[in-house]
């Protein structure tokens, strides 16, 4: 007889948002990509997901003595590490006068509602948001030192990137978060597995809410657009100069 295998409950979790997560990666990777030339837009963008960290990194703390705290693997907390970076690009004052806008606000709210109703809830945020940073971390982090080297930037050094640097082994640390979440998955009913794959689409579309509200970040894109598009233009032309001079 055969068996039919089991499919992991993170693969459940990729499987239920895939759709949604490719279009917040094309969203991400336009505003946030090319902000990576734009410190203001760059530090605006870590200014509104550091309020989302910081109330999942207490909520690991509030709750560590239940399932929620077999999330806090060694190494991910980032809390510490955005108000670093906000501090270099925002100066120590950062935090007087300060007020998280409307799409932070309404992220916090389904949070706390979350926490409310069940606090497990949470752990598709935990997972799905500290896999992004450590996955896409490094990856941002070598296309700003390439625009560096290349000075696209007038920043001399990687200082204001603490938020993507993480001690230890990234792929040993998404293992471990992987192994915890399936574990817990297994450890909750399916009622509770459900709602999890229901808030997985969730993280994204929240993400994607507040990615929208940074502001400067369109007019980054839009640069980039004419630039290039600018650039191209000239290349066309030279081609087809050319090809006129050898077709005489």
């Amino acid at each position: 007889m055969d068996c039919k295998e089991e499919i992991l409950f993170t693969k459940r979790m990729r499987n239920a948002t895939r759709e949604i997560h490719g279009v917040s990666d094309a969203l991400i990777n336009a505003k946030i990509g090319f902000a990576m030339t734009a410190d203001s837009v760059w530090a605006e963008g870590l200014l509104v997901f550091y309020e989302v960290f910081q109330f999942l990194e207490g909520a690991l703390d509030r709750y560590s003595h239940t399932l929620v705290g077999e999330m806090d693997i060694a190494g991910i907390r980032r809390k510490e590490a955005f108000e670093k970076d906000l501090t270099y690009y925002l100066g120590p004052d950062w935090k007087k006068g300060y007020a998280p806008r409307e799409s932070v606000c309404q992220y916090l709210k389904h949070l706390k509602k979350l926490e409310a109703e069940n606090p497990y809830l949470l752990l598709a945020y935990v997972y799905h948001l500290y896999m992004g940073l450590l996955s896409g971390g490094q990856i941002l982090r070598r296309k700003r030192a390439l625009l560096q080297k290349l000075k696209f930037s007038r920043k001399e050094s990687l200082e204001g990137l603490a938020v993507v640097e993480v001690e230890g082994s990234v792929a040993k640390i998404k293992k471990e978060m992987t192994d915890a979440m399936n574990q817990i998955a297994e450890a909750v009913d399916e009622e509770v597995r459900q709602r999890l794959l229901e808030e997985s689409k969730m993280v994204f579309v929240l993400n994607n809410n507040m990615v929208n509200s940074i502001e400067g970040a369109g007019a980054v894109v839009t640069f980039k657009v004419i630039k290039f598009g600018i650039c191209g233009a000239l290349v066309i032309m030279l081609f087809t100069y050319i090809r006129k001079l050898w077709t005489g």
